[in-house]
């Protein structure tokens, strides 16, 4: 049995839980109906069944002055304030009942922000270009309930509703339907690090629900070592996976929950629930760059913020915040991660005030590693949401795709990439009042620190995150270099998946080594007993390439400012 969340016993029977140890007395207010008091168990956990269906709208009322929505509610009426909504999760009729996901090594992920795209139906009509050009996963940002009718993801406080801005429940499963009837994953990003700071009444009720002596960036911890949380946690992971038929979650920021136990015990926990029959993938952002979460058993891979760090400082040359961790000697940190996955693997890093940051992990196979150019977090928290189209010299970054699509570690894109999109991607909310004035401010002190913004008129210039035309500006429209950069990309991608995924399972790295100021050679041997070599140059002079007699796949001269060469000896 579920412990959170209505439970349809029959049509019209539903069973209502709530954990409130801060409560001597809950009822249940129906909509349309007379209240209902829940009765008092175990441990805080209030229940009551009651003769209602699918449809009904529900909320607990606490007091006389406060009544709550569902923090398991599966869908909401009028915001995450307002009533919760009983759902059926057996009424959608599945088109691709067959589907039973894809190897990870086939996977080339585009990561999309669903409200930019027009809610789930948006997304829908995306789907079709995204497999034509060799995408065979999306990963959704997070798409539960917000404050407002639109936020970046990562501000949710009700996790088991889909966004009422974006659709429906049935909405977001005919979504992950049509993907997987052109092939596609689905992938979702969870945050079970915190709450959003509007909607969330947990606190009210269920103080326990936080650890106050551990501090996050945005408050208190979440305390996923007691049993109600850590069941509150388990089964939103779980509904994602079979009711929802995601192939997978990415499991933002683990490092801010700081619970080891936990991480391993909820990865399986959830493959025991989805069986061996499927190909579900559990990835985790994960700022210790722990290697001993990367098993089998655990999780299928990390984002490697690395790969993106010391490209972004030898694309762009940019050292400021976290690059600086990445600006010394950033060819042989390129060539480190390319050759062991990891660049930061114990050693002291600048950014955190020289403490130790990572675990060796030359042991793992490339495939543990998600590498991208660039995501929401690396553009989103730019002051002016710049992407690399406007920041990097064009053939530069045509070789960074290069390296990116056809290295075999598994690549991430993020929406629009694959058109030269020059538009930004904004951090943007709908917060009102005091919130509003207060995420705006607190948006621009955070980049008081850097020189471009020291200037209180400078910035006045950063766009207001709650402002509907900082929503706008985020949808990702096509470059003027579109056509160009989607020929590349459908190039690239047809022959990562003829030369490079089946030989992917099994490869190893054998070595990357330092030809050049901002050059690099990497190989590795793959699971046929090939060796795959890529050569990459960065920098503006130009240097040695090893000699290429069949070419996989090349740009530009040999050697010269901007190439890169690709090719595997059998």
């Amino acid at each position: 049995m579920t412990l959170w969340g209505p439970t349809l016993l029959a049509a019209d029977r539903a069973r209502f839980r709530l954990w409130a140890p801060d409560r001597e007395a809950v009822t249940l207010e129906i909509d349309g109906g007379a209240p209902v008091a829940m009765a008092r168990g175990a441990d805080g956990w209030f229940g009551v069944e009651a003769a209602v269906g699918a449809g009904t709208r529900y909320r607990f009322r606490l007091d006389a002055d406060l009544a709550v929505p569902d923090p398991a509610s599966r869908a909401q009426a009028g915001g995450v304030h307002e009533w919760s909504v009983v759902t059926d999760p057996e009424a959608y009729v599945w088109q691709a009942a067959d589907w039973r996901g894809r190897p990870w090594e086939e996977a080339v992920i585009q990561e999309v922000h669903v409200g930019t795209l027009g809610g789930f139906a948006g997304v829908a009509e995306t789907l079709p270009a995204l497999a034509e050009l060799g995408v065979t996963a999306i990963e959704l940002m997070p798409v539960n309930a917000f404050g407002g009718t639109r936020n970046w993801g990562y501000d949710g406080v009700l996790p088991f509703a889909p966004a009422e801005s974006y659709g429906t429940p049935d909405d977001l499963k005919a979504l992950i339907d049509r993907a997987h009837g052109l092939g596609l994953m689905v992938f979702l990003d969870v945050v079970y690090n915190h709450f959003g700071p509007d909607g969330n009444y947990l606190g009210a009720y269920a103080s326990r629900f936080f650890d106050a002596e551990v501090d996050t960036p945005w408050g208190g911890a979440v305390a996923v070592e007691t049993p109600a949380v850590h069941a509150f946690f388990r089964e939103n992971a779980a509904m994602w996976l079979n009711e929802y038929r995601f192939d997978g979650l990415r499991f933002d920021a683990v490092h801010a929950i700081g619970n080891e136990v936990f991480l391993d015990q909820l990865a399986g926990e959830l493959r025991a629930a989805v069986g061996p029959d499927r190909h579900v993938h559990l990835v985790l952002e994960n700022e210790h760059n722990d290697a001993d979460r990367l098993t089998p058993d655990r999780y299928d891979a990390q984002w490697n913020d690395d790969f993106h760090n010391v490209m972004h400082v030898l694309l762009t040359g940019e050292t400021s915040g976290y690059y600086a961790d990445f600006a010394e000697r950033p060819v042989e940190r390129l060539a480190r991660c390319l050759g062991e996955g990891f660049i930061y693997q114990g050693e002291g890093s600048p950014n955190h005030a020289g403490k130790p940051r990572g675990k060796p992990s030359g042991h793992l196979p490339p495939t543990a590693f998600v590498s991208f150019l660039q995501n929401h977090d690396q553009i989103g928290n730019r002051a002016m949401g710049e992407r690399l189209t406007l920041l990097a010299d064009p053939a530069k970054l045509r070789a960074a795709t290069a390296l990116l699509l056809l290295s075999p570690q598994i690549p991430l894109l993020f929406m629009g990439d694959e058109e030269g999109s020059e538009s930004p991607f904004l951090f943007f909310t709908d917060f009102q009042d005091d919130l509003a004035d207060a995420v705006r401010e607190g948006r621009r002190r955070e980049f008081a620190q850097f020189a471009a913004f020291a200037d209180p008129a400078a910035r006045e210039r950063i766009p207001d995150p709650n402002a509907e035309t900082t929503f706008v500006q985020s949808r990702a429209l096509p470059g003027p270099a579109a056509a160009e950069w989607r020929a590349l990309y459908a190039r690239l991608l047809a022959l990562r998946r003829e030369a490079i995924v089946p030989r992917l399972k099994g490869a190893r790295s054998i070595g990357a080594e330092v030809v050049g100021e901002g050059a690099v050679v990497a190989r590795w041997r793959m699971g046929d007993g090939g060796t795959l070599t890529l050569a990459i140059n960065l920098a503006d002079a130009s240097v040695g390439f090893p000699e290429i007699a069949d070419p996989l796949f090349v740009l530009g001269e040999a050697g010269a400012p901007g190439s890169f060469g690709a090719w595997i000896e059998r």
